[in-house]
């Protein structure tokens, strides 16, 4: 089981540098934003779009980032951070420190990008990590259907019942922008295949590890 975290917090930094950081930067943004600058870096960093003059939300195009490290409250940091600390880890060793970085960054933009062309003509702000963690979501996805030899099945269980209770809960409870999960996991299913490929292509996958 690839998700169970027994490191102690020094090997945790040492071994997960990227999500260690990512944890941190939610944390210290949060705080920051709801104690100090009373939620102006969520209103200067969310995703926004309008129906007028900014329809997919590029007259601002950082917002497509910043909005991955805001979040709406402490619900839904504390849900999200939870979902980083458990499920990144073992993507990031995976595939290296960078290239995890870059993979949750596009997982992320994917997710607002979907959101936007969703909402197009209609006023749309959301916050939140969550197409990132689904972007990490949808690449486990890849791995369970087609490199079952890579996971365990007590891993594929959890990550089918992950997906499967994310869903219905991006369905059920109200103001949760379920655009940005699918999205994310559109985004992170095909980066996982086209690394996947990448690597059998350059023969240098390993068959024994994931």
């Amino acid at each position: 089981m690839i998700f169970l975290r027994n490191e102690s917090f020094r090997s945790y930094i040492r071994l997960y540098p990227i999500t260690a950081i990512i944890l941190a930067i939610n944390l210290i943004v949060f705080i920051s934003d709801t104690m100090i600058f009373d939620r102006q870096l969520t209103i200067r960093g969310m995703f926004y779009q309008e129906p007028i003059t900014d329809l997919y939300g590029m007259n601002e195009p950082w917002r497509y980032v910043t909005s991955i490290v805001l979040h709406a409250g402490w619900d839904h940091l504390l849900f999200n951070c939870f979902s980083t600390l458990v499920f990144a880890p073992p993507l990031e060793r995976l595939l290296g420190h960078f290239r995890y970085l870059v993979f949750y960054l596009i997982a992320g933009i994917v997710g607002n990008a979907l959101t936007a062309f969703v909402h197009a003509g209609s006023e749309y702000a959301s916050v939140g990590a969550s197409g990132a963690i689904y972007g990490i979501f949808g690449a486990y996805l890849f791995l369970a259907v087609f490199r079952k030899f890579a996971l365990d099945e007590a891993t594929r269980q959890t990550i089918y019942t992950t997906l499967i209770i994310g869903l219905i809960y991006s369905v059920l409870m109200p103001n949760i922008n379920i655009w940005a999960h699918i999205g994310g996991s559109i985004a992170g299913f095909a980066m996982m295949g086209g690394w996947v490929l990448g690597r059998k292509n350059r023969g240098n996958q390993n068959e024994t590890s994931l």
